[in-house]
């Protein structure tokens, strides 16, 4: 099975179906940014914070894995150098609708985050990505080629979901109901039971990747970063965010 090709065509349904991660900011958002002052989110309700950013203003940023018309605006406003890359044209589009809304700058690519050869080495001083390697089988090709694209220095922000998440039955946790029923890693495609996974292609939805902590965290690490913090953040609708978040965000540097 082509999961990039299947991703990619889930993902462009999420922006007809106006999901929440495809919802591009307001001229209100952009007006702040371009006051300085900004909000853009690597998990669901906690903002990244401040002091994980190097100077924006004439930085080269590489929103990885980040269309939807959110991160990238907001970047450009604040006087980056953005480049938006996703698998889903759709998504793009929403960054390309802001940019040309605000009239600002920004380039848009589409490809898969395990392939950054469309960017030379060292390319860019911040890469910033919010929870999407679960739509990516291999997050150390992904890891790789982040560390390969960033310059010595360079800043590798990035929202991964706790493989905790993965280790429930997600038919049940709809109901509100914890039953533990998956190892990690966990994928869509060969966890499921057939029955499942075919209702899951049947509906269209984006196939997941329950990515382990040694991959996850290790891989950074493999790669040659430094993780240098981190926090946590609960997914609103989940049960088991009222026991243990669902969210890892991370601040890696490149030496």
């Amino acid at each position: 099975m082509d999961i990039r090709t299947y991703n990619r065509e889930a993902w462009n349904r999420e922006v007809e179906s106006n999901n929440r991660w495809t919802q591009p900011v307001t001229h209100e958002v952009i007006e702040q940014a371009k006051r300085g002052e900004f909000q853009v989110m690597l998990t669901e309700n906690i903002p990244t914070p401040y002091r994980w950013f190097p100077p924006l203003n004439g930085a080269d940023v590489l929103c990885l894995a980040s269309g939807g018309g959110q991160q990238g605006p907001v970047f450009a406003a604040l006087g980056a150098n953005v480049t938006v890359f996703d698998n889903s044209p759709a998504q793009l589009k929403q960054d390309t609708l802001v940019a040309e809304r605000e009239g600002l700058t920004l380039k848009t690519v589409e490809g898969d985050a395990a392939d950054l050869s469309a960017f030379a080495d060292e390319s860019f001083d911040l890469i910033f990505n919010p929870v999407s390697t679960v739509f990516m089988q291999d997050v150390r090709a992904v890891w790789k080629e982040c560390f390969r694209a960033l310059r010595h220095g360079g800043i590798l922000l990035t929202g991964s979901m706790n493989p905790v998440h993965y280790i429930f039955d997600l038919y049940k946790m709809d109901e509100g109901i914890l039953e533990v029923t998956h190892s990690i890693p966990y994928s869509d495609v060969t966890s499921l039971s057939k029955e499942d996974l075919d209702e899951y292609l049947t509906k269209g939805l984006p196939l997941e990747f329950g990515h382990s902590l040694t991959d996850l965290l290790g891989g950074q690490c493999a790669a040659g970063f430094v993780i240098t913090d981190l926090y946590e953040d609960v997914m609103s609708d989940s049960p088991l965010g009222k026991y243990h978040p669902n969210y890892i965000a991370t601040r890696a540097v490149k030496k």
